[in-house]
């Protein structure tokens, strides 16, 4: 079997090359990895430092499109059995893929999300980013009869039969994460959640996503709930 990974960089110069050395480093029994970097037009010293990098997939956007868009981009190149989100920060610990996808190895789930709050003392980071991501969580389990703990975390993996509805999400922003998941549960699909280790980092070291990209989640969720297929 083989793991996708895929990893969409927008300006973590600092990080790159760093979880890419943990990727590479990280053993998952009987499994092939392949490592599928997307940068979505960085402007600082990230796309010479990938270029530089070996045994990596690199894929290139022409212009900044989104979180959302650069991981459809590395969909299109995945060949794995499993796939797996990856930030290009060091927040998330590869040392979890093992237990994130375990039960997709196992035919016990399709969807497993790697959960920050769950069973673990984590720290909670930011505390806006932490009440936003609660919020969020509450309202995704209310509006689809869930009970999911951290809907907005960076470790989902899917079960290869899942792509094209991952390909299809509209979203290209950090839209596309509430996109696919209320999705996949309109469909039916039950997510499994794993305890993972989280190290959080501040909006001065690059954290990324900011209220009104909560705000436009919030949109996704209550507008596909309630869309007409």
């Amino acid at each position: 079997m083989k793991l996708s990974i895929i990893i969409p960089v927008y300006n973590e110069e600092t990080t790159i090359s760093r979880i890419i050395r943990k990727i590479k480093n990280t053993e998952i029994d009987d499994l092939s990895k392949e490592i599928i970097v997307v940068d979505d037009f960085s402007t600082d010293d990230t796309r010479r430092i990938i270029k530089d990098i070996k045994s990596i997939k690199k894929i290139f956007h022409e212009k900044n499109k989104g979180k959302g868009a650069a991981i459809k981009s590395g969909l299109d190149q995945s060949t794995g059995d499993i796939i797996i989100i990856q930030d290009a920060d060091l927040e998330y610990d590869p040392q979890d893929y093992k237990k994130v996808i375990k039960p997709i190895i196992k035919k016990q789930a399709k969807i497993v999300f790697g959960s920050r709050f769950k069973g673990n003392k984590n720290k909670k980071g930011n505390l806006i980013t932490f009440l936003g991501n609660k919020l969020i969580t509450i309202i995704t389990n209310i509006l689809y009869l869930t009970h999911l703990s951290d809907q907005m975390t960076c470790y989902k993996a899917f079960d290869k039969s899942l792509i094209n509805t991952l390909k299809k999400a509209k979203g290209n922003r950090f839209d596309w994460e509430p996109e696919i998941t209320a999705n996949l549960l309109k469909k039916g699909y039950n997510i499994k959640e794993i305890p993972i280790l989280y190290y959080p980092r501040t909006n001065k070291q690059g954290k990324k996503i900011r209220i009104m990209d909560g705000i436009q989640v919030i949109k996704t969720l209550i507008k596909i709930r309630f869309e007409i297929n």
